[in-house]
């Protein structure tokens, strides 16, 4: 819209300066006031106004202005003054029928000015017989070159479109030529995972299984040991819901989980030595698919760390409160938290709390490790 008012504003002081330049010459070295005066000045006036129409309009302005030319020599053929009160409008007029007008328009409108020059010379009586005269200083600056600038800038304009176009298309097609390469960048990794993981955790299941079933007692060793396969099943089930990702496949929302299933994580760490207290607090909301699955990933990230560097009671509460939601995981202090591992985990739990707007603390307080995350909730 700024580009479409400045070319007005330029449209407009271009028609104006034509209208100065020939009136002011035209009362300059024109014949002495009189009516033929006054019609002709009318007729400039206008036919300089309207070299600021719209561009479809070139043709029809272009016409007024060679007919202008025509009818003041007709006009003035008695003065020995100047007979074309119109010369500044005739060059813009001749530029915009080259420039905007389609080839057969404009080579109507250049032989309509041609045609006027012409004439007029022809009604001035000045032809000596010297064809060369009129062609070099009048026809071909006042008609032919205009027209051909005209020409040529929309020659030009079209061709740097061309090459807007053409680099346009290569960037479409670099940026096409990288997603595909990522895309089969991302289906190897993902074979490659599927070649080097699901073989190494299907044998676990497997072996934890028929360890299981070879315990005679239902003591802790077998539950433990179903806990294993449990947990083997449940790797390899998040592992191919990644794979799908990795591939471009949307897995779904079935069996994902979410808050709703802590009570499940929370039993495997149990089973595996761990004592975990859960306390919900507030009247649980439902909340997005994917903050459920961030906080349910945080929860099992800071549980692991509890189960491999920490001990004694673990305690995890989840708060719901109006102005968001707020999960905690305490446990004892062990040496471990410092580990490169450790820190690794809670830059994930840090990143993934990031996504959704929240905070994140964790530290030491009163001998025990505690994980905080605070996420706000957006109310209808």
């Amino acid at each position: 819209m700024d580009v479409k008012r400045s070319l007005t504003r330029q449209s407009l002081a271009v028609a104006g300066v034509c209208a100065v330049t020939d009136t002011g010459l035209f009362l300059t070295l024109g014949p002495p006031p009189g009516w033929e005066l006054a019609l002709l000045l009318g007729w400039l006036l206008v036919a300089d106004a309207a070299l600021a129409a719209p561009a479809r309009f070139s043709g029809f302005v272009t016409l007024a202005h060679a007919a202008l030319v025509l009818v003041s020599c007709m006009v003035l053929s008695d003065f020995d003054g100047m007979r074309v009160p119109n010369n500044s409008g005739l060059l813009v007029a001749g530029f915009h029928a080259g420039a905007w007008l389609r080839p057969v328009q404009a080579g109507l409108a250049l032989l309509a000015v041609i045609g006027a020059l012409l004439a007029s010379v022809a009604v001035a009586g000045r032809y000596d017989g010297d064809w060369r005269v009129v062609l070099f200083a009048g026809v071909i600056p006042n008609a032919v070159l205009p027209w051909l600038v005209g020409r040529y800038t929309t020659a030009r304009r079209a061709y740097l479109a061309e090459l807007e176009a053409e680099a346009e298309q290569r960037r479409r097609d670099e940026r096409v030529a990288v997603q595909r390469a990522v895309a089969e960048e991302r289906s190897a990794v993902a074979r490659d995972l599927h070649d080097m993981i699901s073989h190494h955790v299907s044998a676990i299941s497997m072996h934890a299984g028929a360890a299981r079933l070879g315990v005679a007692d239902d003591g802790p060793v077998r539950r433990s040991l179903a806990e294993v396969e449990s947990a083997s099943r449940s790797a390899m089930a998040d592992l191919r819901r990644m794979l799908d990702l990795l591939h471009g496949h949307d897995p779904g929302p079935r069996n994902q989980p979410g808050l709703s299933t802590v009570d499940e994580l929370i039993d495997g760490v149990r089973a595996a030595g761990l004592p975990v207290r859960l306390t919900v607090r507030g009247t649980p909301v439902t909340v997005p698919g994917s903050l459920d699955i961030a906080l349910y990933r945080i929860v099992q990230e800071a549980l692991t760390n509890a189960l491999r560097h920490g001990g004694g009671q673990v305690e995890v509460d989840v708060a719901y409160r109006p102005e968001g939601l707020t999960v905690a995981v305490v446990n004892d202090i062990g040496a471990a938290p410092q580990r490169t591992a450790s820190r690794l985990g809670l830059r994930g739990i840090r990143e993934r709390v990031a996504v959704f707007g929240g905070d994140v603390s964790y530290g030491p307080d009163g001998g025990r490790w505690r994980t905080v995350v605070s996420i706000p909730l957006e109310h209808p």
